[in-house]
Formats: structure tokens, C-alpha cells, sequence
């Protein structure tokens, strides 16, 4: 019989805030354990939490990217569970009231469009974190993350295999961060994924008993565990044993997933409405300052309309919102567009490399590369010596474009007279190579063009010293 796995995913996304959910305790990660808590992320009795306005306004700029419905009267509630690094008892979560509801996605994967369906995206807290590795025999439970801003963003069980799984996760990570809502680091955790699998006969509409593989925190994981969690449910059912509801932890070194407990439901956690926290009454006029800009897919199509980009280029320059909006300032301060793009994914990108920085952190202006491209245009300037120029500005920021083409020597001459007399010159130095050139070897004419432009000092326009070459060759 043939199977068809039925995924959801569930992503938990930290907020890049600089404080708390619900207290002023910092974010910052890699502090000493439990220095970044205070008396509200503890419980203390008495104290009250006050909501992080940042993060519910990136909660919106979420949802509304993802086409959500935006819940205006949204609710907190008490997600109740004793675990060590809990101190409070509970999580202030959301659920029915989420302040994200619906909305989709659109995902490419091996050719084919596929539309995952979110069901909710809901701000809560984070929960602290257990450390087994510091003491020998015992478990430390460091505080810091306890608190930390977060939207779990429900998928609808629209997914149909591990490649689909991992392409939702990517197209997800790459709007968070180029919304600039979370920094989407996966080894520190600010971007995890809960994978809930269950599997049918091809052709069902029926879901079965679901399994959690929980808190799995990079692309190549997910697949891993996904696929052999689908392994493991087909030999059961095909071996006649059922398939229990629970949660697995993933191991990555063994390549297996455990058992982790008994998989609970919402009715497990007793939630209830938080007594501290009003409910929370979005305002028109705050909704109206919350603006979404140019999402990747128009972007891209914008790029490849009016600039004839390729799908590769369009993607190198979408990696990032400061890089796309870096190539939108070059080209609106007069670079063509494709010869931008060329530009900075290619000897730019090559400077950053070599420099160790990322391309956004470049130290030539947008204006500055646009002054450089449009010599190249005017062929005022060779690619040779545009790519000379482009590295002193890497070094001097602040020189001028025009100055440094001077001061280096590299105006490029575009005269028909000067470079026919650095050609006829050539020609008279190098009988042999002419003579072979006429008797059929045709790669001496790359020969004699280099060496009209080594005579001109690299300032003839190649294109016109290789047409006045080979017009005088070939007469």
C-alpha cells in the first residue's frame, strides 16, 4: 500500500525586542545564566506584567505579510505546566484569540506551487532552559530565556513531505528576518520547529494519531527527522501495531527519535484568561502605522520586469531587505539595472569576502557605485579599471569617483584616431603574430588586442580596439 505523510509545523520565532514579553529584562543572548530575569519572568507574587508594544506591532507586520486576518480584541491566557524551567507555573500564551488568524503561503518545491495554510500565529513567552552539561550528576535551569518574546506560528497539516516541510521553514525564515522581526538564528534558537507527523493510505482524507518531534532547530534536522519519523510510523502500520500520539525528541547523532512523553491536549494545560492582562484592543489608527513593505515575490517580480534580472540574480539581491533596498538606491541614482546587479553580487561581494563583512555592511555608498557604473556606461571607464576604482573606494569611502579615475590614469580613450594609430603600431611590432593571425589562427587577435591595450596604458575601449584590429587584419 502507498502512504501519504500529513505534516504541521509549528515555529516558534523569538522577536529581535530588546526587552520582554511582559518585563524590562533584556534579550541579549550569551549573558552569564540567569542574569537577564527579573521579579515579573520569576513570578514573584505581586508583581504584574506590562506587554512589550514592539512585539505586538511585529506580531502585525507578521501576519499581515502572510495575508492573516489581524484579530484586533486578542487574548492572553494561562497555558498551565510544572516543568523546572518554568518557575511561574505557567506560560502566557494564546490560543482560539491569537492575534494572527489564517493567511497563507506559497512555497515552490521541485517545480510545483504549493499553498500551506496557517491556521494562527500566537505571541507568547518563552520558557527558561535546562542545562545538563555544567554540573556532573545534575541539571542547572538558566532563567535568561525566560520571558523572551516569541509568535508560534501553527500551520495547517497542508504538507506533504520532509522537502516540503524544510522549503515552508526557508520561506518563513527568509520573511522574518527581511521583515527585520527576529534575527532567525537557529543555533541560538530564535527560529525552532516542532514538526507534528502522521501518515494515511495515499488518497485518504482521514488524520490519523499524530506524533510531535519537538524543538528541532536547523533545515537538515527537520528533514532528518521528519522522514524517519514517517519511516518509523509505516513499519508499525504495516506491521499491525498502532500508532501512538506523543512527543519524540530527535537525535541527531544517532539519526533516531525517542520517545519524550505522552502527547498532551489543549485541555491538558487548563488554559484560562490571564487576570493580569486586559485583553488586547488594537485601535485603528495604531494599526495604520504599522506599514508592510515590498514583499520578496513582488520584489522579485518588479526586478526581473524592469530589469530583465534572472531568477538567480533576483534571489542573490532578496537575501536580505538592506541588500535589496542597497541595489534599489544604486539603480535610482542611474545605474542600469542588470550591470548593478552584476556589480554587487559579483566584485563586490568579492571586496566584502575578502574583508570578512557582510555585502549590506558595505562602505561604498549606493551613490558612489551608481557614479562608477554610469562611467563604465558612458565608457569613460574599462571593466578593468572600474574593478581598480571600486577597490580604493573600499579602502577610501569617502574619495571621489571622478577623481580617482585621474588621479590613477584610467579615463578610457574612446578616439577612433588614437587607437588606430596604437593599432597600426602593434601590427608593425608583431609581423609573426599578424602573419599567423591571417593564416588561420585566430586566437592571435586576443594576443595583438591585449597588446594595443597594454601600449595605451589599459585606456583604449577594448571593443573598439578589437573592431579597429580586426578591420585592419582582415582588409
Amino acid at each position: 500500500m502507498q502512504y501519504e505523510a500529513v505534516i504541521g509545523l509549528e515555529l516558534h520565532i523569538q522577536l529581535a525586542t530588546e526587552s520582554k514579553l511582559f518585563s524590562p529584562a533584556p534579550t541579549r543572548f550569551g549573558a552569564a545564566p540567569n542574569s537577564q530575569t527579573n521579579e515579573i519572568d520569576l513570578g514573584y507574587p505581586g508583581v504584574l506584567p506590562v506587554l512589550n508594544e514592539r512585539a505586538v506591532e511585529y506580531a502585525v507586520l507578521f501576519g499581515r505579510a502572510l495575508g492573516a486576518h489581524i484579530n484586533r480584541r486578542a487574548f492572553f491566557m494561562r497555558k498551565n505546566y510544572f516543568y523546572p524551567d518554568l518557575p511561574k507555573g505557567y506560560q502566557i500564551s494564546q490560543l482560539d484569540d491569537s492575534i494572527i488568524q489564517g493567511g497563507t503561503v506559497t512555497l515552490q518545491v521541485d517545480g510545483i506551487e504549493r499553498t500551506v495554510r496557517i491556521n494562527r500565529g500566537q505571541l507568547e513567552e518563552d520558557a527558561g532552559k535546562s542545562v545538563h552539561d555544567h554540573f556532573p550528576g545534575a541539571t542547572g535551569i538558566d532563567l535568561n530565556r525566560a520571558g523572551v518574546p516569541l509568535i508560534e506560528l501553527v500551520s495547517e497539516p497542508d504538507i506533504r513531505s520532509a522537502a516540503e516541510a524544510v522549503e515552508y521553514m526557508k520561506t518563513m525564515h527568509h520573511l522574518v528576518r527581511y521583515l527585520g522581526i527576529s534575527d532567525g538564528n537557529m543555533q541560538e534558537g530564535s527560529f525552532r520547529c516542532d514538526a507534528n507527523v502522521s501518515i494515511r493510505p495515499k488518497g485518504s482524507q482521514e488524520l490519523n494519531a499524530r506524533v510531535e518531534l519537538k524543538n528541532i532547530n536547523s533545515f537538515r534536522f527537520v528533514e532528518q527527522a521528519i522522514n524517519l519519523e514517517i519511516e518509523r510510523q509505516r513499519e508499525l502500520v504495516e506491521s499491525g501495531r498502532p500508532v501512538e500520539q506523543e512527543t519524540r525528541l530527535f537525535d541527531a547523532d544517532a539519526l533516531e527519535t525517542r520517545t519524550m512523553r505522552s502527547k498532551e491536549n489543549a485541555n491538558d494545560y487548563r488554559y484560562f484568561p490571564d487576570p493580569d492582562l486586559l485583553p488586547l484592543q488594537l485601535e485603528e489608527d495604531w494599526l495604520a502605522r504599522v506599514l508592510v513593505p515590498e514583499l520578496p515575490p513582488a520584489r522579485k517580480q518588479r526586478y526581473q520586469r524592469d530589469y530583465q534580472l534572472d531568477d538567480d540574480s533576483a534571489a542573490y539581491l532578496l537575501q536580505t531587505r538592506a541588500l535589496a533596498d542597497y541595489f534599489d538606491a544604486v539603480v535610482s541614482a542611474g545605474a542600469e539595472g542588470k550591470l548593478a546587479a552584476n556589480w554587487i553580487q559579483g566584485e563586490l561581494a568579492r571586496l566584502a569576502n575578502a574583508a570578512n563583512q557582510s555585502l549590506e555592511s558595505t562602505p561604498v555608498a549606493a551613490a558612489t557605485l551608481a557614479e562608477l557604473l554610469r562611467s563604465l556606461q558612458a565608457n569613460t571607464l574599462s571593466a578593468a579599471g572600474a574593478k581598480k576604482v571600486l577597490q580604493r573606494l573600499w579602502d577610501e569611502p569617502t574619495a571621489s569617483v571622478a577623481g580617482l579615475i585621474e588621479a590613477l590614469g584610467l579615463r578610457q580613450v574612446n578616439d577612433d584616431g588614437q587607437i588606430q594609430s596604437w593599432v597600426a603600431d602593434i601590427i608593425a611590432a608583431y609581423p609573426e603574430q599578424v602573419a599567423a593571425y591571417r593564416s588561420g589562427q585566430v586566437k592571435m587577435l586576443g594576443f595583438l588586442t591585449g597588446q594595443v591595450i597594454k601600449l595605451s596604458k589599459g585606456q583604449a575601449n577594448p571593443k573598439t580596439v578589437n573592431d579597429l584590429l580586426k578591420a585592419q587584419l582582415d582588409g
